[in-house]
């Protein structure tokens, strides 16, 4: 890992709080996810599975952690199965977790090598009734991948067919969305390499630069800052580019008077920032852009005091749409008729507005939240209103990542990087 390490008190904390929501006589397991082959030899870089890592801090692959709270044995109430390491490995690969460097991360006193795992599992589970397994029941997954939680739990299954079963994912989304203080340090540290890295692009940019190359001046800073690199595939596009929402391709050249949509955020130990800033490749907007740039961030500013405790999500993006609906009227982009006649289910407004405007973050970029519930405080949520014109070329976002408070206004992790037309020019002209 390049992050400095986190306080295991943090995890021996988010694993108290995990058991105190389970059943009776029951245990819990979380896998570590796969290492993903690319062909041949190659693989994908190992990123843990957020759940296993909220609860242990473990970030090494192949680790399963066991809950049982109500074990007969003290210490099979919490358990780590880490693979043993050796000289080879630590030639070829580094040194895994020993057992003594697992209980400094985690917190977890109780190791064991992964050759014991099923004599160990037998014995915990002829003693529970109820067994959690790990789903990912995100609203927006859609996992097309066998992970390991999905192959322990068809083995499960198949070996301990009279346990009851039960779900870890209601009693993780509930705490994964309302973030620790030490969560919102590190969120924080992810947005402040954002911010250093978006100065970086603001000084690169000029006309005639290639969008791969602004992405390469991010990917530089980020890494010399301890982050592993972007949060989530970035977008960086320029012109007409940026009505593409999902535009990654990052592969044309910057021309003179356009815009350049930057949807581009940090990771730092596993926690995400996600920012997106919408900026000059000439190093000053002109009249229109500046007109369409100032209503976006005027409806940010506006969408951000509305996310405090008790707003209900959906009421939310309701009311944020109906105050865009009410700009695009003052900017002449629709007219009454358009909203007196509009489709309840598609609003005029999504002519030019057509994605939601706050998401959860956190371990991932669209982190944990039941959105039906209540705002509270301590979750983090991006606002991100925008305008896409592809008539005229262009298309303007602006996000943010912010805490809700007790009381007042959210606190915003991105205050100081930079956002206002003025201080966009000042930067790239200086």
């Amino acid at each position: 890992m390049r992050y400095d390490q986190i306080d295991s008190k943090l995890f021996i904390k988010n694993r108290k709080s995990f058991m105190a929501g389970m059943k009776a006589n029951s245990l819990a397991v979380f896998n570590a996810n796969d290492i993903f082959p690319i062909g041949a030899d190659s693989t994908m870089p190992f990123q843990q599975n957020r759940d296993l890592f909220y609860l242990s801090g473990v970030d090494q692959e192949e680790a399963i952690l066991v809950l049982f709270p109500d074990a007969p044995k003290p210490e099979h109430r919490e358990i780590l199965f880490l693979t043993e390491t050796n000289p080879h490995i630590a030639v070829w690969e580094g040194a895994k977790l020993d057992k003594e460097k697992a209980l400094e991360v985690s917190g977890v006193e109780t190791v064991y090598w992964l050759q014991d795992f099923e004599k160990i599992f037998f014995e915990v589970m002829s003693q529970c009734e109820t067994v959690y397994f790990n789903t990912n029941e995100h609203y927006r997954a859609n996992v097309q991948t066998e992970t390991r939680d999905d192959r322990f739990i068809k083995w499960c299954k198949e070996k301990y067919p009279a346990h009851q079963v039960a779900k870890s994912n209601p009693i993780l989304q509930r705490l994964r969305s309302v973030k620790d203080p030490v969560e919102l340090d590190l969120m924080q540290k992810a947005c402040d390499i954002t911010e250093k890295a978006f100065r970086r692009a603001l000084k690169f940019t000029k006309p005639g630069v290639w969008e791969h190359e602004i992405e390469a001046e991010y990917w530089h800073e980020m890494i010399r800052n301890r982050s592993r690199g972007f949060a989530y595939t970035p977008i960086i596009a320029s012109g007409n580019n940026a009505n593409v929402l999902h535009y990654t391709e990052n592969n044309q050249q910057c021309k003179e008077g356009d815009l350049i949509l930057l949807d581009t955020g940090a990771e730092y130990a596993n926690y995400s920032s996600d920012m997106t800033r919408t900026i000059p490749v000439s190093g000053k907007f002109s009249d229109r852009q500046k007109q369409i740039y100032k209503t976006v961030n005027k409806v940010k500013k506006e969408a951000t005091k509305w996310l405090v405790p008790g707003t209900i999500w959906a009421d939310y993006h309701k009311e944020v749409g109906e105050l865009m609906t009410s700009e695009l009227l003052d900017l002449g982009l629709l007219d009454k008729a358009d909203v007196q006649n509009e489709d309840p289910k598609w609003p005029a407004y999504k002519k030019y507005f057509m994605h939601g405007t706050a998401h959860n973050i956190g371990l991932d970029t669209h982190d944990y939240g039941i959105l039906t519930e209540p705002m509270k405080p301590n979750q983090v949520f991006t606002v991100e209103p925008g305008i896409y014109l592809p008539d005229e070329g262009f298309g303007i976002r602006l996000e943010d990542d912010v805490v809700i408070q007790p009381e007042g206004e959210p606190f915003n992790l991105m205050r100081n990087i930079p956002i206002e037309v003025e201080e966009i020019e000042e930067v790239m002209n200086s």
